[in-house]
């Protein structure tokens, strides 16, 4: 996925994790019935990007982080997602426990 923007590519597994259509995303998260299906296929396509709003409310919907659509490999996506659903003492003992690997 080097060069590439992760962003159409992790759309469209997020949703189809989620078991939803192109067009059901469009609509709850605001988006006109009869423009959403194509408007996500163009996302999912890489024609068109989504602003940043458009992006948090899919992240939202989408029970992921908005960093989810940034990582360049599933791992990282994989990894912000279980980091995600830490609360934040469990994410600051992580975050604890890898500096000391790391020193």
């Amino acid at each position: 996925m080097l060069n590439e923007n992760p962003i159409p590519a992790r759309l469209k597994a997020a949703r189809k994790k989620a078991k939803i259509t192109q067009k059901e995303l469009g609509v709850k998260i605001g988006m006109e019935e009869s423009s959403a299906s194509g408007r996500m296929n163009h996302y999912e396509k890489g024609r068109h990007m989504p602003d940043i709003g458009t992006l948090r409310r899919m992240a939202q919907e989408l029970n992921v982080p908005l960093n989810y659509f940034f990582c360049d490999d599933d791992l990282s996506a994989e990894l912000a997602c279980a980091i995600a659903k830490l609360n934040p003492e469990q994410q600051t003992k992580l975050l604890e426990d890898l500096a000391k690997q790391s020193d």
